[in-house]
């Protein structure tokens, strides 16, 4: 290493050309690298979605979900199958082990299900495959209301679809609250009758009319001629044209008997913006994409196009996650100046403005190397990344005081400047080296944490981990350089001590005189903290609580309402909670199925997106008061939910119950659900059993409608055209991107459950009522089938009440759960399986990293001892952790506060090792081991309380909350993007203060109490 020092120094001019290079590279890397707010986290799920028209969700279960489920649990990875089955519709979502290829596994799903397709129904539409992507989630929405009709907002909507979609970052714009276009024939069931029009061949009839014929061309010698036989439906004159019935020479055909008009199929639910019907465009980047140049072009391509909207048009931008990450980039930058400022100020008091000069261009220097590499590893700028800047601010100036602090030494003892540089940088070389590498040996593990949490959180450990070695070439290489061209000398002249030096000289001689006794007073202290933590700590808790930009309301009743019934209730509450000064954006929906999300009784959702966070009061504040507003309203349940992000999102408490017996499923959740009530704690229950209701089966006497000369086919055709209609062909218009279906239907007045009795069928014995072989059953309504791994399911989810711990939550209720049936069993998911994950990661990522340490440190001093007492100083630092969580008021976050001890350690350790590499150095000159040990904790006290103190400086901001605008100026309190990041913060920062004090006092004590016991003149060694 000293032979690499000295050629550096030796080519200064060259070194330093590439220090600029990298300065420059790394500010053209922050200016083109792509932002965002959360990284892009690779979701390892892929969902299969089935479509059969009109089915019933058992039927769903048997024809569909079953034989996808028998093809696709043969692939291997997978972690977990959940299947759902609902009318008209079932689904299977694979979720998959981590670490997966997500290119490999999308292709082997989709092979089987193309084996699984033959085992469907032929009238099913092709199964769709779709992987989970959180860069396929909207970052922009686009809401458009006003006084228009349903027609005109789609197809403004429409075409601003089209030019959205022409911008290269946009992947896709989705238009939520869009009806598909249906083409209806009304014709009145007596007309049918009369022509005794049979429904299968007028189906038969159509689609052999709606062909695209190939014809071919003609070659006649002298030329050739194409030849074209138009015979595709393109407009609604065609289907006027099309034949209903044909006796002899009589063609009757739809313009005869029928009106046609361009509609939408049956509304499933209805939205509106501020109180005012709307339709939302919501927009997905491409990955890798930079959001804010993608949601600037959108918005201006969106500007230029209002000039040529209808009059009266509104728009609305909600959900626009590109102010978020404006703001919270905006709030990091700023904490990350602050932690530089603060650290050169400490520098600079320190060590005076020459060395501090020097050590303070090695951060930016650390910093835009480490961006650079970042940038060139494919990444993006997000939240964890810009915390982990601020995290390593102070620890990538450790390594430089050390050296800046020795060649300062050798400046003041009259060195020359080149070689008192030189030899510093060379004489600290390897214990810098073995300091970094302990620290970066605890982050090392973190490379490989799975599941979702570890996708988001990897990012900490690669943004450390590349800007420390960043900073380990600036201490020895750059640094040393810079120092040896930049000239001048010490003045101060050795031998002074300041009164705080003398002072703890003093203190420091005492414990060394008593070290037993220091050894014991720091354990009374040490356990004294543990039970004052465990008295007064603040519970515990997976993921940072941060406050939100955004709440929601999901309105929750029971009953057969239609969709119009539905969306009364939900404008009642929607007419309720608007007009709140607070809330910039309220968007409504009503719906007739609320999705796997959500639970089966909610018939409409409100979306609040709140004004900035320091211009309102906090979010659970503000849903109290919602909460008091309709505190009234009977018949409904509201449920009111914050904006989660990160990982944890959703319901703390998720309980399984699976089994082949639905009825002991069923009278099992009904226990579960009975002593949940009971308890105290819990709060929006749910479970997605069916919800109890009445569905109409038309049972059918087969033999007697054999003797008629009809089927069940025939049957069903008769009922559609009373219900969403019979389909009998598809077109595509020029106005619209999918095909539009083709429908007769009865007049509205006719689509009744009495018209079943008067519907009549053409049969061989000509036109029969229905009655004759129907007859019309109420029966018990099955809603949605769920299924986990094969067998049915019932998910009960719960969040818990203020102030209650999910964890402890769930501890109490195992207690008290009923007693299990042979043919049940129970599974925990959401928060507490990802509690015990994440735990268990944690800890093995800690021993890996323990033993990593050990070995470099083992092989760096060759003594068990010593190696031993660095290590002890990480186990007695967590009373450190937990004393700052105590002060800060903050909860035990298992995510953040689990990586800032594995963080902490890799930090702690670094003093010690310089510490007793000085000590091993004295001894080997001779002195005792009182002294020696004495002479050290002197002689480090500045680099020691210097590196500590940088460390902890740069962490305070996160500590207090508090965000300083140094440009502006100006100051925040407790803004959303410090509050992720103050568990975290609270822990290191707690830890190392704690740990700084038992290196400069425990430590030595230590050093002496080892020789005591050891061989003489020598320390204990393997």
């Amino acid at each position: 290493m000293r032979g690499f020092i000295y050629a550096a120094m030796d080519r200064s001019r060259t070194s330093l050309l590439l220090l600029l290079f990298l300065l420059a590279g790394g500010i053209t890397a922050f200016l083109t690298i792509p932002k965002e707010a959360n990284p892009d986290v690779t979701i390892p799920m892929i969902y299969v979605s089935m479509t059969l028209e009109g089915v019933s969700p058992e039927d769903a279960e048997r024809l569909l979900v079953r034989p996808m489920e028998q093809e696709l649990r043969s692939l291997e990875g997978v972690k977990e199958m959940r299947s759902t089955a609902s009318e008209g519709h079932a689904s299977v979502m694979l979720e998959f082990d981590a670490g997966f290829n997500p290119d490999l596994a999308l292709q082997d799903v989709r092979e089987k299900v193309d084996t699984a397709q033959a085992e469907l129904p032929s009238e099913a539409d092709e199964p769709t495959v779709n992987e989970i992507n959180v860069s396929l989630f909207p970052v922009l929405s686009i809401g458009l209301s006003g006084p228009l009709s349903e027609r005109e907002l789609i197809t403004v909507a429409r075409r601003l679809q089209d030019a959205i979609e022409g911008i290269p970052e946009v992947l896709e714009v989705e238009i939520g609250g869009e009806r598909e276009d249906l083409l209806e024939i009304v014709v009145a069931p007596q007309v049918l009758e009369s022509y005794g029009v049979d429904y299968d061949q007028l189906a038969t009839l159509v689609a052999r009319n709606n062909q695209l014929v190939a014809a071919g061309s003609l070659d006649t010698g002298a030329g050739r001629l194409a030849i074209k036989v138009p015979g595709v439906v393109e407009n609604v004159e065609d289907v006027l044209a099309m034949p209903v019935k044909v006796s002899g020479d009589r063609v009757v055909t739809f313009g005869d008997v029928a009106v046609l008009q361009r509609t939408f199929k049956d509304p499933t639910g209805f939205a509106r913006i501020n109180g005012e019907p709307a339709v939302v465009l919501e927009v997905s980047k491409r990955a890798g994409a930079n959001i804010l140049e993608t949601v600037a072009k959108v918005r201006g391509l969106v500007e230029a196009a209002s000039s040529r909207f209808p009059e009266g048009l509104e728009i609305r931008y909600t959900m626009d996650q590109s102010q978020d990450v404006r703001n919270i980039l905006s709030d990091l930058l700023n904490n990350v100046l602050a932690a530089i400022v603060l650290v050169v100020i400490v520098v600079v008091a320190a060590m005076g403005p020459r060395s501090a000069s020097l050590v303070a261009i090695t951060i930016p220097g650390a910093f835009l190397t480490g961006i650079l590499l970042i940038w060139a590893m494919g990444y993006t700028l997000n939240i964890v990344v810009l915390f982990s800047l601020i995290l390593v601010a102070g620890m990538l100036v450790d390594g430089a005081i050390v050296v800046s602090e020795l060649a300062d030494r050798n400046l003041s003892e009259g060195m020359p400047v080149a070689k008192a540089w030189a030899e510093a940088a060379s004489r600290m070389a390897w214990p810098v080296i073995a300091s970094t590498a302990t620290t970066l040996a605890v982050f090392v593990p973190l490379l490989f944490w799975p599941d979702t949490v570890g996708e988001f959180m990897k990012f900490l450990p690669i943004t450390v981990i590349v800007c420390l070695t960043a900073s380990l070439a600036m201490a020895l290489v750059f640094l040393p350089v810079m120092g040896g061209v930049s000239g001048g000398r010490r003045t101060r002249q050795p031998g002074g001590e300041g009164r705080f030096l003398k002072g703890y000289r003093s203190v420091l001689r005492r414990l060394l005189s008593y070290p037993g006794l220091t050894l014991l007073g720091a354990l009374v202290i040490i356990v004294s903290i543990g039970w004052a933590y465990k008295s007064f700590n603040h519970g515990v808790e997976f993921f940072p609580d941060v406050e939100p930009e955004s709440a929601q309301v999901q309105v929750r009743a029971r009953g057969d309402m239609s969709i119009q019934e539905r969306d009364v209730i939900v404008r009642e509450v929607e007419r309720r909670l608007s007009g709140m000064p607070e809330v910039e954006t309220l968007y409504g929906r009503s719906m007739i199925s609320p999705g796997s999300q959500l639970a089966p009784d909610v018939i409409g959702v409100l979306q609040f997106q709140f004004v900035d966070w320091d211009l309102r009061r906090p979010a659970s504040v503000i849903l109290e008061q919602f909460r008091e507003i309709t505190a009234d309203m009977p018949g409904i349940v509201l449920e009111f939910r914050q904006q989660e992000d990160g990982p944890g999102a959703g319901k703390p408490i998720e309980i399984m119950v699976t089994g082949s017996d639905y009825e002991a499923l069923d009278t099992y959740v009904t226990q579960l659900r009975a002593v949940m009530d009971d308890m105290d704690g819990f709060k929006d229950v749910e479970d997605d059993r069916s919800l109890p209701g009445i569905e109409w089966r038309l049972e059918v006497d087969r033999e007697a409608a054999a003797r008629f000369g009809t089927d069940v086919l025939s049957i069903g055709s008769s009922v559609r055209l009373v219900t969403n209609g019979l389909v009998l062909a598809t077109y595509r218009p020029e106005d619209v991107r999918d095909e539009v279906d083709i429908a007769v239907r009865v007049p509205n007045a006719w689509r009744e459950l009495d018209q079943f009795e008067r519907q009549t069928i053409n049969t061989s014995r000509g036109q029969v009522p229905l009655s004759q072989f129907v007859s019309l059953e109420p029966a018990e309504k099955t809603g949605t089938i769920a299924r986990l791994d094969g067998q049915r399911a019932i998910t009960v989810k719960a969040d818990v009440a203020p102030g209650v711990n999910a964890d402890r939550q769930l501890t109490l209720l195992r207690e008290k759960l009923p007693e299990l049936p042979a043919s049940v069993r129970l599974l925990y998911g959401g928060e507490d399986e990802e509690q015990r994950r994440t735990m268990q990661f944690l800890m093995t990522a800690f021993l890996v990293a323990i033993a990593l340490m050990v070995l470099i440190l083992v092989t760096q001093f060759n003594s068990l001892y010593q190696t031993l007492l660095i290590l002890s100083a990480i186990a007695l630092s967590t009373a450190g952790v937990l004393l700052g969580l105590l002060l800060n008021r903050q909860p035990f976050g298992i995510v953040m506060v689990g990586m800032g001890i594995i963080a902490l350690a890799g930090i702690v350790v670094n003093n010690n090792i310089i510490l007793i590499d000085t000590y091993n150095r004295i001894r080997a000159e001779g002195m005792s081991p009182f002294d020696a040990a004495l002479e050290t904790g002197c002689l480090r006290l500045r680099p020691v309380l210097l590196t500590a103190g940088t460390t902890i400086l740069g962490l305070i901001p996160m500590v207090v909350g508090v965000n300083v605008d140094l440009i502006t100026p100006s100051l925040g309190i407790n803004a959303p993007s410090t509050q992720w990041w103050t568990q975290l913060s609270s822990a290191i920062a707690g830890g190392l203060a704690f740990a700084t004090l038992l290196t400069l006092l425990l430590t030595p004590a230590l050093l002496v109490l080892g020789a005591r016991f050891g061989p003489p003149g020598r320390e204990p060694v393997s």
